[in-house]
């Protein structure tokens, strides 16, 4: 991730290589520090985590989560659940700007955020069903807390995917706007936060 800045709030952004971002354990510490740095610093009002320009996080990396067992597996729990859990409690507003997909441990570290802004051409959803996985993040307490435990159990079980204009009719995200004006609007959302 890299950090720049809007006005009097920090943009947190996953990086633009590599496609669709994974939450493997170096991006997850990559976030922790930024967070540590941003709180630190004491210049920003507010703090947008960013998708890069085609997707917000997808997820745990499977690759690197079918290796574990024992204690690194829980490890590795622990240190999303530790990164998911500053987020949720992080002194400064935080909004997630999402385009593209938003799924998994992303959908677990949006929820954490105060407030949630999409692109039209966002998706979300936890696919961990198909898998035989459920989420480790958070995810099955913050999203009942967000949309009520229908629809989140339906979420959660069938592993379906939302579309934005459904994501906002359910009240999983705050406002739909076009791509290009994402990080305006999410930042606009931090200040006024």
């Amino acid at each position: 991730m890299f950090l720049t800045s809007h006005n009097s709030v920090a943009i947190l952004t996953f990086p633009p290589e590599g496609g669709y971002p994974r939450l493997n354990r170096e991006a997850l510490q990559d976030l922790c520090q930024l967070l540590n740095e941003v709180r630190l610093s004491g210049l920003f009002h507010g703090v947008v985590i960013a998708a890069n320009s085609q997707s917000f996080a997808t997820g745990a990396a499977i690759e690197e989560v079918n290796t574990l067992a024992g204690l690194p597996a829980r490890d590795f729990a622990a240190l999303g659940q530790s990164v998911i859990d500053q987020v949720d409690e992080f002194p400064l507003p935080t909004v997630a700007a999402i385009r593209g997909y938003c799924l998994g441990g992303g959908l677990d570290l949006a929820l954490a955020c105060r407030a949630r802004v999409a692109a039209y051409d966002a998706s979300f959803g936890h696919p961990g069903a198909s898998l035989g996985l459920i989420t480790g993040w958070g995810g099955t307490q913050r999203l009942p807390r967000l949309i009520g435990k229908a629809a989140a159990t339906q979420l959660l079980l069938t592993a379906e995917r939302v579309p934005a204009t459904q994501a906002l009719s359910l009240g999983l995200v705050d406002e739909l706007v076009s791509s290009k004006d994402l990080i305006d609007s999410a930042a606009r959302c931090a200040e006024r936060l």
